[in-house]
């Protein structure tokens, strides 16, 4: 299990910053992780590799849903009020787009073969 410290400190993550939420990602991760070192030949080239591999899944998982729940808003105004937080790049949050992205994700931090 990673640490939501580990998360905050080591990894510098800043999407996920409550520890409840951070628990439910991590084990989002921590299973996909678990699926790849099932189907594929997974090593860990560094002493933190495999940690800050589901700190990047971790990341990619908030962002989906985060998509999924509407996403960050862009611009809002009330009356003669409006702000706008800038243009967020687009998520592909199909299926094959997720599985990508998680792919990519912890390939970041660890080598990763078929074989």
């Amino acid at each position: 299990m990673v640490e939501h410290e580990f998360y905050l400190f080591k990894y510098h993550g800043v999407s996920i910053s409550s520890p409840d939420e951070w628990y439910t990602y991590e084990s989002r991760a921590a299973a996909q992780l678990a699926r790849y070192k099932r189907i594929y030949t997974v090593s860990a080239p560094g002493e933190n590799a495999e940690s800050m591999a589901i700190c990047a899944m971790a990341d990619a998982f908030y962002a989906f849903d985060s998509v999924a729940n509407g996403g960050n808003v862009q611009s809002a105004s009330i009356g003669s009020v409006s702000a706008s937080y800038g243009s967020t790049p687009s998520i592909d949050v199909s299926p094959k787009g997720q599985a990508k992205e998680l792919y990519r994700c912890a390939c970041l931090y660890l080598d990763i073969y078929r074989g």
